[in-house]
């Protein structure tokens, strides 16, 4: 790891003025659960670390008229045994302490799961965030190399990465929005515009700028009224990374059928995947078996896996499935 220098504000105000134009001038952290890997590996090299734990405001979970307000700096594991979200978001507090780890949900914060970086293995082995080839003509190493844990969406190219985010899916189901703050103020952006597939090298996954600090994440004052749920499919159980996972938040009228429906996947694309023609296949009808399966049917029919990852198409389609049929009973 190379020496770095540290700073550790208490106010929102202090944090931002430690910023840098560049993420290789500071990093904000938190957790420190995925950053400080990184930074072993040398695969983030940042001049300064900015810890934004002693800043209280980026912290708690109020419950109001106006919606909830998550702070960034909260743990997953707090997240999860919040009686509010226990209550109202299921969905939320499932996929929260589905970490199949105490410690990282213990030290892991709402803004880290949302911001942590690819686990792709040759972004982390240092080949970059598209997998480039060495040399004047490079191309990506991953369509014809080990591809099993890659992208079946949104996979056109030059992105081949899956978003590793636990939380985003669900959240993005609800509706939900960032609150970030920067030199320039603070600004709201709908989470599901959050995410983009980068075209080049210097891109990151997400539209978060370098002087910026995502600070509270925020639910609709109506997202109480939809039923949320979520399925993951894993490889074990001990720690480790979906293969493919859906989050699904349905909305019923009074005969039990599906009023509206959204339904976001995980894991099998660069960013959180909404899936409107499964919304579609399951509006107006119950959440039976039959309808969830045609749902999941459509959730992948634009699916296009490499040489290695067939497998989690239909992983995709069980877990669409599955979460409409949890939803529909919660």
């Amino acid at each position: 790891m190379e020496a770095f220098a540290y700073a550790r504000p208490t106010t929102r105000e202090e944090a931002i003025s430690h910023l840098g134009i560049g993420f290789e001038e500071s990093c904000v952290l938190a957790g420190g659960t995925d950053l400080l890997s990184l930074m072993k590996n040398y695969v983030e090299t940042p001049k300064r670390l900015v810890d934004i734990k002693g800043v209280k405001e980026f912290g708690g979970i109020s419950h109001q008229a106006t919606g909830v307000r998550i702070g960034a700096t909260v743990t997953l594991e707090d997240l999860s045994q919040d009686p509010g979200i226990r209550k109202d978001f299921p969905g939320i507090a499932e996929a929260a302490a589905a970490v199949p780890s105490m410690q990282i949900r213990n030290m892991g914060t709402v803004g880290g799961d949302l911001l942590q970086r690819p686990r792709c293995w040759y972004y982390r082995n240092g080949f970059g965030l598209l997998a480039l080839s060495p040399g004047r003509h490079a191309t990506s190493l991953v369509p014809g190399g080990d591809n099993r844990y890659h992208a079946i969406l949104g996979n056109a190219g030059p992105a081949y990465f899956v978003n590793p985010s636990s939380l985003a899916p669900v959240l993005i189901a609800l509706g939900a929005h960032l609150e970030i703050a920067g030199g320039k103020g603070s600004r709201k952006v709908a989470l599901e515009k959050f995410y983009r597939t980068p075209m080049a090298e210097d891109e990151r996954e997400y539209v978060l700028a370098a002087n910026e600090i995502v600070t509270a994440i925020l639910l609709p004052p109506d997202a109480a009224q939809w039923k949320t749920a979520i399925y993951e499919v894993r490889e074990k159980q001990a720690l480790d990374w979906p293969l493919a996972a859906a989050a699904v938040a349905l909305r019923m009228d009074g005969a039990n059928n599906v009023h509206g429906a959204r339904i976001v996947l995980g894991h099998v694309a660069p960013v959180p995947w909404r899936a409107p023609e499964a919304e579609r296949a399951i509006a107006g009808k119950p959440a039976t078996a039959d309808h969830a399966a045609k749902a999941g049917e459509a959730a992948i029919a634009g699916a296009k896996p490499l040489s290695g990852n067939k497998y989690k198409v239909q992983l995709a389609r069980v877990a669409v499935k599955r979460a409409i049929l949890a939803a529909g009973r919660a």
